[in-house]
């Protein structure tokens, strides 16, 4: 199985990632969409006691947020893959700032994620690690190679 975790602040496009690259084989576990940590822990709970693949669609920027997901796959013998979404604040500002009702957030949570973003390694026990740009084209992404 597949425990996948994206890194990014805010309008990094993570969630429109998901749709392109795993909607249809993994489920998307999002704090956007289940507004409590009891309710996205029952569905983890649930969807690894069914051995699905998972995606955790928040922007976990701290090494201590993605390590709760980690241990809980690591234990379950899931390959556990990172994605880091590379993007400044100004472009994320403005993609905020084209959403509307619930999607779009007040500026401030982008520059407090942003400030507390730890960039992952694979010292936090991922298995592979990608990072991921949005260009003209869409997206691209980077393959990171473990330095051991």
């Amino acid at each position: 199985m597949e425990g996948v975790i994206f890194i990014g602040i805010q309008a990094s496009g993570k969630s429109t990632f998901y749709k392109e690259k795993f909607f249809n084989t993994h489920f998307r576990i999002s704090m956007d969409l289940l507004n409590t940590r009891n309710k996205e822990n029952v569905l983890l709970e649930a969807c690894i006691g069914l051995q699905q693949k998972i995606v955790i669609d928040n922007t976990n920027p701290t090494i201590e947020d993605r390590e709760k997901y980690i241990r809980k796959f690591r234990e379950k013998k899931y390959k556990t893959i990172g994605y880091y979404f590379h993007s400044n604040v100004e472009d994320s500002l403005k993609r905020n700032n084209k959403r509307e009702g619930k999607e779009k957030i007040p500026d401030v949570g982008i520059f407090s994620t942003k400030k507390k973003l730890q960039k992952p390694s694979f010292s936090e026990s991922f298995d592979e690690l990608y990072d991921v740009e949005i260009t003209d084209n869409g997206f691209l992404i980077k393959e990171r190679q473990n330095e051991i």
